[in-house]
């Protein structure tokens, strides 16, 4: 018998509340899904949802009765979040498919615990631990956790109409979760439906490309995704490009302690053009931020890798730390992996190590004069203004940032006197 019982999560006393509160008097609860997955796989726990028989508006009574608060963030398809001293866990009512449409499910609310985990993507993503804490397991998910395989519920095409963006889902959690190679049956099944992503939002299709690409190493799943011709459909930027530089950014990342971040990742496998970026931005739905990171990373110059320390300030002055840091980085594990011991290469990597601790390092320098000391100097406000410290400023730069503020003064008093 596989149990969750002693796992300090299962006995946190705000789940112990929801629980209690959904089980007994002719309703059932039991933790479902990605919880009982990271349990049995010894992975840390976030978010702890909750499958019930019971009627969403009853667990919604249920919980004011008790004094929870109860949001109805997804009542219409029976899920409602109870908050218990600021905790939210999903509660959801067990459901079927009454038709599906590739993207949308038309369901039912039932009572059939079978029914509910058929419906469900992969089998690991299947299982329940109830009021006890024993893992129940409908759908063989247990000896697919123990494998690492990734493998769908059923009939892995039947589960891919129902929803295309299972397909993506499916190398989301090969990258996190699985080991060796993919499952034949879904891999073929892919191959067959992938076309039928071309009907999923460009919102959707991002989250899940960000979520895959946050993995510890991506790399296999990014590899299956283009030998099935998913990440062209996905991704047609980095057909040229490819992802060849994936696995050197994820050894160097685990060398120097860099955090997995999809930006990164994706910066590595796509071309650093402006336009071209800037069109891929628009149609995945990026947001500001994110397409902002491209265009900065995209309009960085190259980096000598014998750069002096002081030229790199300047560039990170004007530039900006992010494009810079990015093409460091990149640039550096590519170096990396390619040094096998050959000394040019292992004194460039030394080279670009040092560039890429002074931008992580680096603070941006203050300008110490401003707008207001020019309309103190008798300068009428107006394009001028800017004209003058954009002369002052660029002095300064090339300086190194050299000079306080009455000398950054004088010089602007000289530009007045004699502007040409």
């Amino acid at each position: 018998m596989v149990s969750v019982a002693q796992e300090d999560w299962f006995n946190e006393p705000r789940l112990k509340r929801v629980m209690d509160l959904l089980n007994g008097d002719g309703g059932e609860a039991r933790v479902a899904g990605g919880a009982v997955r990271n349990a049995l796989m010894g992975l840390p726990i976030s978010d702890v949802d909750i499958a019930t028989t019971l009627l969403p508006q009853d667990v919604v009574a249920r919980a004011e009765d008790a004094g929870l608060k109860a949001v109805p963030t997804g009542i219409e398809h029976g899920t409602v979040t109870l908050v218990v001293e600021g905790r939210g866990f999903e509660v959801t009512t067990l459901r079927r498919d009454v038709e599906t449409f590739g993207r949308h499910a038309e369901v039912a609310f039932g009572t059939d615990w079978r029914q509910d985990a058929e419906r469900r993507d992969l089998t690991m993503n299947a299982l329940y631990a109830d009021a006890e804490g024993q893992v129940i397991d409908l759908v063989d998910g247990i000896a697919d956790v123990e494998t690492r395989t990734v493998r769908f519920i059923g009939e892995a095409e039947d589960r891919i109409r129902e929803d295309y963006l299972r397909i993506l889902r499916f190398f989301r959690f090969f990258a996190h979760y699985g080991s060796g190679r993919p499952d034949a049956s879904a891999l073929k099944a892919i191959a067959r439906t992938k076309e039928g992503i071309s009907k999923l939002s460009a919102e959707r299709v991002w989250q899940e490309l960000k979520k895959l690409l946050a993995a510890e190493d991506p790399g296999r799943a990014l590899l299956w995704m283009r030998t099935t011709g998913v990440l062209t459909l996905v991704l047609p930027e980095s057909e040229k490009w490819g992802i060849d530089e994936v696995p050197a950014l994820v050894d160097a990342g685990r060398a120097f302690g860099w955090k997995p971040d999809p930006l990164f990742r994706l910066a590595g496998m796509v071309p650093p053009d402006s336009a071209r970026l800037s069109a891929m931005a628009e149609r995945l739905r990026m947001s500001k931020a994110e397409a902002g990171f491209f265009e900065r990373w995209a309009a960085a110059p190259e980096i000598a890798d014998d750069l002096a320390g002081t030229a790199l300030d300047r560039m990170l002055y004007r530039y900006g730390p992010d494009g810079i840091l990015t093409r460091l980085r990149i640039k550096l594990a590519i170096a990396r992996a390619k040094s096998g011991g050959d000394i040019d290469m292992t004194a460039k990597v030394a080279r670009l190590s040092e560039l890429v601790r002074r931008a992580e390092n680096w603070s941006r320098p203050q300008f110490p004069i401003s707008g207001a000391d020019m309309i103190a100097l008798g300068v009428t406000p107006g394009p001028q203004i800017g004209e003058i410290l954009g002369k002052v400023e660029d002095a300064w730069v090339e300086r190194n940032f050299s000079g306080d503020r009455d000398m950054l003064l004088e010089r602007a008093k000289a530009l007045l006197a004699k502007p040409d």
